[in-house]
């Protein structure tokens, strides 16, 4: 996963609320499981709309979405978050995020921006014209016309994100303290080692066959 400390550019003025991952990516898109590819199916109901902004020139390849309340809600498809990337979409801004969502978002690179619906209306007509930046280091999102709005962000995930840290890259880095743990661990109970275990098994079945117990 590729670290993610800001991300600027043009946003997708969307707004829309209560955007299910459904929308974000239909049903029949959900036979693969490759992530790649997916940003064609991606809004396929919205972009089969004319006039859509998905599909507006001005935003073309746009890394920010600006969405309305409880996006990301309905199942858990892991597919949503592996769309919006495949789209170009690093950042999602919105009131609020279905929980299970967030974490796939997050999983995937995406950072999820909650902000006060007040504070999205202005960030709507800014996107219009204007560039947004997201800033995790200082964890605001600014404009060019000296807006500044902070957002909360889990610390955990703030850092995974800024490392570029997935669950394999988290695992990696306490590769030695595992191994010390495994290296403690085998002087402590040799007979969990493999090869022992075996000798052990041999050794039961031997007893066994004796009638002894």
């Amino acid at each position: 996963m590729e670290p993610v400390r800001q991300v600027e550019g043009r946003a997708y003025p969307w707004g829309a609320e209560n955007i299910d991952t459904d929308i974000i990516i239909p049903a029949h898109w959900l036979k693969t499981i490759s992530r790649e590819g997916l940003g064609k199916g991606a809004f396929e109901t919205v972009r089969a709309k004319p006039g859509n902004v998905f599909d507006d020139p001005a935003y073309a390849g746009s890394p920010i979405l600006i969405a309305g309340d409880n996006f990301g809600c309905g199942s858990s498809r892991e597919h949503a978050a592996w769309a919006l990337a495949d789209m170009g979409i690093r950042a999602v801004i919105a009131p609020s995020f279905s929980d299970i969502f967030s974490g796939n978002a997050f999983k995937n690179g995406i950072v999820t921006v909650a902000l006060p619906q007040e504070v999205i209306d202005r960030l709507m007509e800014v996107a219009k014209t204007d560039p947004i930046r997201i800033d995790l280091e200082s964890m605001t999102v600014t404009t060019p016309f000296q807006d500044r709005f902070t957002f909360p962000l889990d610390p955990f995930r703030r850092q995974c994100l800024m490392e570029g840290l997935d669950e394999i890259g988290l695992t990696l880095a306490q590769d030695t303290a595992i191994s010390k743990f495994e290296g403690r661990d085998q002087n402590m109970r040799p007979w969990m080692i493999p090869e022992h275990a075996g000798e052990r098994r041999n050794e039961s079945i031997a007893v066994e066959g004796t009638g002894r117990t």
